[in-house]
């Protein structure tokens, strides 16, 4: 073992930096890149159902898939387990100090809770149960119709959503202040103001797809 890796094991502040800087990493690419994405291909359920199967379940080739599973649910497994692990060592203080910051750093931590049972249940039940029980991909009658018969489902996608619009988006602006992007007081206002932007956009597109697929439910 070289100096510089014995170095590196016995100093844990290191460590735990680079471990934040690549959790903070994976969050923007690619899985904030992807989110963005798949949302937005959620939308192509105004458009009717084939055109929702097209976007969200298709896939040109075999390969792109497994790229896919690749690409996003390794970072996605990564990135949880960091997580986990900064929940670990969470120590919110809002009681003492009633700072708009600290309410967004409880309010960050307690989303990440939700968007993991939830993201779990959704890439099971959407994704890998379909494929690997049923022989299929997810078919947008029967998302739609659960969406707009069975009430847990309409609010867990809602609430899901709405968490994971939080999350990305205060993430990305926690991904700006870590990474220097924004140092001085006017950036790291801007940096707020953007992201809070991206968080009701990011919302309302997903609101939106929900609305389109409970409303052909009917």
């Amino acid at each position: 073992m070289s100096a510089e890796t014995l170095a590196a094991s016995s100093n844990p502040t290191k460590n735990v930096f680079l471990s934040s800087r690549l959790g903070s990493a994976l969050a923007v690419a690619p899985l904030g890149v992807w989110t963005v994405n798949h949302v937005w291909d959620n939308l192509a359920a105004f458009q009717g159902a084939q055109a929702w199967q097209r976007s969200v379940t298709e896939h040109p080739h075999p390969i792109a898939h497994a790229l896919t599973l690749v690409f996003v649910l390794g970072p996605l497994v990564l990135h949880t387990v960091w997580g986990i692990k900064r929940l670990g060592s969470m120590r919110p203080n809002n009681v003492r100090y009633g700072f708009f910051a600290n309410f967004r750093y409880l309010l960050q931590r307690l989303s990440a809770v939700g968007v993991m049972f939830f993201l779990g249940a959704h890439i099971w039940l959407a994704m890998l149960r379909p494929r690997l029980v049923l022989g299929h991909a997810e078919a947008f009658a029967d998302i739609s119709h659960e969406m707009h018969y069975h009430m847990p489902t309409l609010i867990v996608y809602l609430l899901g959503t709405l968490g994971v619009a939080y999350h990305l988006a205060n993430g990305l602006g926690t991904f700006a202040m870590g990474w220097g992007l924004a140092a001085s007081r006017k950036s790291l206002r801007l940096v707020e103001r953007l992201s809070i932007a991206f968080f009701v956009v990011l919302a309302a597109m997903a609101w939106l797809a929900i609305y389109a697929i409970w409303y052909a439910g009917a």
